[in-house]
């Protein structure tokens, strides 16, 4: 990656740990710089280190080892009231007590402000998340949605450099959850503000972020665009927990270059990419996205070529999941768009099947979890 210049970066976390007991690190040895206007998400799920991460930045928590740079300087000794950070919880957090506008005029009366400039900024942010005729409203008037918008804009009215934003539409339902994603992602680039954003939800963090960090036993185990981290896994972890993903283990049998040869349980051999393998004879774990493998005429041209039993059709509107055994593996999973799958394919039925050498990625050896 083309090392970015350092005034591009905004916050910089440098050999932060966190630890609650002194024996246990939440967080361990973390290394990020974020980067002036970009939208960055933590992934992970629960207890992986994001939101503890989140929480040191926002001055909620103090790391109990390494260093936290806002802007150049250290924030490590800074308060949160003075750090310049807007944050939006997934409850909220708004005064029950207070108008709508008396919710965003707080942290501007806070701040100091003027009475015209408090209502100038207060009525800019109403209406950049469209809530211009609720300003009269108390948060119990407002529906969960319309909460959170206002949450977003107390964030944003004092015009801080970065905010944080922490599982904030959690407690939203499917539909509307979608409809803040595109919102908050508009506003973040008509604002050109930076974003942390902290989600276990990977169809979120995907849909939203400029890039993604994912975490896991709190560490990242890799940071890229999201198109890279769907396309490109660096290791099993981040291959099963982004997407869907068919995962055969086998025994490394030979490599050239980037390339190499693994060996099946029961002696099938599949050319794939060397992207995180150890010696010959030890064992790896390959990782096939279920839209990249062909069927039937389709799977011709493929290096890699199996058969496999159809198991199972599951209908979901735009495009089905078909169920397989392919090399001994009963859930073997393709995707395929309805206008493409064959009406004739039915449940018994032996199918050819393939995928490119480039469609399939050689990883670390997968740890069964009991």
């Amino acid at each position: 990656m083309v090392e970015k210049q350092t005034n591009d970066v905004l916050v910089s976390f440098r050999g932060v740990q966190k630890s609650y007991d002194g024996e246990n690190l939440i967080v361990k040895d973390l290394n990020l710089d974020i980067r002036k206007g970009e939208f960055l998400t933590l992934l992970g799920p629960s207890g992986s280190g994001k939101t503890t991460s989140l929480m040191m930045l926002a001055g909620f928590e103090t790391p109990t080892a390494g260093e936290i740079l806002l802007a150049g300087r250290s924030i490590n000794n800074v308060p949160p009231h003075k750090r310049d950070i807007g944050m939006v919880f997934q409850n909220y957090a708004l005064f029950p007590h207070m108008t709508v506008a008396e919710n965003l005029a707080f942290p501007l009366s806070v701040r100091g402000l003027s009475k015209t400039d408090i209502s100038e900024r207060v009525k800019r942010a109403l209406s950049m998340v469209q809530l211009d005729s609720f300003r009269n409203r108390y948060p119990g008037q407002l529906s969960g949605g319309q909460q959170q918008r206002v949450a977003l804009a107390r964030a944003l009215v004092f015009e801080p450099q970065l905010v944080l934003m922490d599982e904030p539409l959690g407690a939203l339902d499917k539909q509307l959850r979608e409809h803040m994603q595109m919102e908050i992602k508009h506003l973040h680039k008509r604002l050109g503000v930076t974003v942390v954003y902290v989600t276990h939800d990977q169809g979120e963090a995907l849909t939203m972020s400029d890039r993604v960090a994912v975490f896991h036993q709190g560490e990242i185990q890799q940071i890229a665009s999201p198109r890279t981290l769907y396309e490109e896994p660096k290791n099993t972890f981040v291959a099963n927990f982004i997407g869907e993903n068919n995962r055969i283990s086998g025994r490394l049998f030979s490599r050239t270059g980037d390339r190499c040869v693994v060996e099946l349980a029961r002696g099938e051999k599949v050319e794939a990419l060397a992207v995180n393998v150890g010696q010959t004879g030890e064992p790896v774990t390959l990782s096939i996205r279920p839209e990249r493998v062909l069927l039937n005429g389709s799977s011709e041209a493929c290096t890699n070529r199996f058969s496999g039993r159809v198991e199972e059709f599951i209908y979901l509107g735009d495009h089905v999941r078909v169920r397989l055994e392919v090399c001994g593996k009963a859930n073997f999973f393709v995707k395929q768009p309805i206008a493409e799958l064959d009406p004739a394919l039915a449940v018994g039925d032996v199918v050819p099947l393939g995928w490119q050498v480039e469609h399939v990625r050689a990883l670390d050896p997968l740890l069964e979890t009991v």
